[in-house]
């Protein structure tokens, strides 16, 4: 027992405080489970169990206080002794106009029977031979002949020619009775028709299940066509009970001793346990406020559990080399924490360091690799364009050896000012401008060119000479084989978060696998870190491959390169698009 309390002294702060929470998560639950078992769900399912048969019992009553309702009418024709003279002379008379008067008597004891309320949908008397005699409204649309009704429907109770059967057809069920005096004397048959619908309203609002009524014979005489059929239907043992189908849905049923009719009512298992639903949505507020006193508890023990470390470490703080010999108020039983945080805090130190130092040695490598490629765009240009210049004054143009040497110190004195900083889109069109006019003094009116750009140029952020390259390409390969009119059309899209610089040409267009090498160069060189030192400085491979290289030295993995031949009929050449983001976080 010692060896296992020393064991517990040593387990870290993290296990003590999930033991705790474990052990007190264990217990709410367990007390929650019991509960809601014990003390909810067992009373609340008998005490529904028990609603629902008293319900059941409830419809039935409903059902039989109309029915006695019409036996009680029946009754009060019976009572007249004057329904037994009519109904005798009635049938013995010898011309129509006595028996018509017959038949007046028995609606004017029908009148005194029903009184001025009517729940009924008509009622009818029939001689003794079951020959309809009279109705006393004519909308029931009773039969002709008794024994019609009767014998094609084997519902009700068994007749004897005595008490009343029930019978329904399509939505009339009808209550038949003998006219009979105390001897015993057949006169004749009342039969009253009641609305099916109005038995089933009875049977509604009472109760959140479906209610159906059986006859003795399984038929059903009331409740939803379109509801449960009891194909496999067999009669109740017991006069009252409650039964579970394979839905889980409660069916319970009551017997009526005067009609012999069955209620069934199918409650959904929702609706029956409704209210443990209620209760257990309490228990879940319960449950909730038990889990917030458990956090409450273990933030206040884990509180004090830190309380002997933060004294440790206030104290190891106070020591130096003049108080070493400072003694500790008291051992802590655990250090993890403490331990844990400096060790945590001396490696975020040393790794802050690490990428200080690791973001500065980047940056100025990229730098470095910007300008080294830079560097060769530059002399490049010089180059063609001196050569430019060279041909306009050995053909003796003045004008135009002048007005280039004007566009070329423009230009140097772009290239020249601050040559590794980055300038925007909009200068950098400016700078294509002035080479384009350089050239078009060679090409004169064979070349023509456009530059379409708004505002969104001022807020773009390039190197310089990127834009250069294309151009020079378009001029010395694309069309070299195609007829002029030459045309070059730079455009600037913006897209969501994107800016698009589209190079379009009208030439002859790359060679199917030309497009694929000088992706492929693209890809392999990197960002000019595979670019070998005797690498061929052609246009159409160092010049677009620098720019590229370039791009992406400032863009990282935020830019798209595209390159395609236009399909269009009325289009030939090539198109070059540049898609990079608008956001500023660059090297």
């Amino acid at each position: 027992m010692a060896k296992l309390i020393h064991k517990a002294t040593q387990f870290s702060l993290q296990t003590k405080v999930f033991l705790t929470f474990l052990a007190l998560l264990l217990f709410v639950l367990g007390c929650f489970i019991v509960y809601v078992n014990v003390i909810v769900v067992r009373p609340l399912k008998l005490k529904t169990e028990q609603d629902t048969l008293v319900t059941a019992t409830k419809v039935r009553e409903q059902v039989d206080l109309y029915v006695e309702q019409q036996n009680q009418m029946s009754q009060r024709i019976l009572s007249s002794k004057n329904i037994f003279a009519a109904m005798d002379k009635s049938s013995s008379a010898h011309s129509n106009y006595e028996r018509l008067k017959q038949i007046r008597i028995i609606k004017d004891i029908m009148f005194q029977a029903i009184g001025p309320s009517m729940n009924i949908k008509d009622m009818s008397i029939y001689d003794n031979h079951g020959v309809l005699l009279t109705t006393y409204l004519g909308s029931g649309n009773p039969p002709a002949i008794l024994n019609t009704m009767m014998e094609s429907s084997q519902v009700g109770r068994d007749w004897k020619e005595s008490g009343f059967v029930l019978l329904r057809q399509d939505d009339t069920i009808s209550f038949v009775r003998t006219i009979n005096d105390q001897n015993g004397k057949v006169y004749g048959y009342l039969s009253i028709q009641m609305e099916q619908a109005y038995i089933q309203n009875l049977t509604e609002g009472i109760t959140a299940g479906d209610v159906y009524i059986l006859n003795e014979q399984g038929e059903q005489m009331t409740g939803s066509e379109a509801g449960v059929t009891f194909t496999n239907w067999t009669k109740p043992s017991s006069d009252e009970g409650l039964d579970v189908d394979k839905n889980d849905n409660y069916i319970t049923h009551s017997t009526s001793p005067s009609t012999g009719w069955i209620t069934y009512i199918i409650t959904p298992k929702k609706s029956v346990l409704g209210s443990i639903h209620s209760v257990q949505t309490m228990s879940i507020l319960l449950i909730t406020a038990l889990m917030l006193v458990s956090f409450v508890y273990i933030f206040l023990s884990t509180r004090n559990l830190l309380l002997p470390i933060r004294k440790l470490r206030g104290q190891i703080w106070r020591m130096n080399y003049s108080n070493m010999n400072l003694k500790v108020d008291e051992t802590p039983k655990n250090n993890d924490l403490l331990l844990l945080n400096e060790a945590f805090q001396d490696l975020m130190e040393r790794l802050q360091q690490s990428i200080d130092r690791e973001k500065s040695a980047l940056h100025e490598e990229v730098k470095a690799r910007n300008s080294a490629l830079q560097a060769q765009i530059a002399p490049h240009f010089i180059h063609n364009v001196l050569y430019l210049i060279s041909i306009a004054a050995q053909e003796g143009k003045t004008k135009v050896v002048s007005d280039m040497c004007k566009h070329l110190s423009d230009s140097l004195r772009y290239i020249v000012s601050s040559p590794y900083a980055h300038v925007t889109l909009a200068e950098e069109l400016q700078h294509t401008r002035h080479y384009l006019s350089l050239v078009q003094q060679k090409y004169e009116e064979d070349l023509e060119w456009d530059i379409c750009a708004d505002e969104l140029a001022n807020d773009i952020r390039l190197p310089r000479l990127v834009i250069q390259p294309f151009v020079e390409n378009c001029i010395e390969h694309a069309f070299a084989n195609t007829m002029p009119p030459w045309r070059i059309q730079i455009t600037v899209k913006q897209y969501n978060g994107l800016w698009a610089l589209e190079i379009k040409d009208n030439g002859e267009g790359f060679p199917p696998d030309k497009i694929k090498e000088i992706l492929a160069n693209i890809q392999a060189s990197g960002s000019g870190m595979n670019q070998t030192a005797d690498r061929a400085t052609a246009l159409g491979n160092m010049g677009i491959i620098n720019s590229v290289n370039r791009l992406k030295l400032m863009y990282n993995n935020r830019l798209f390169i595209n390159i395609f031949n236009n399909h269009a009929e009325e289009q030939h050449g090539a198109t070059i698009q540049i898609i990079g983001s608008l956001t500023r976080d660059f090297y």
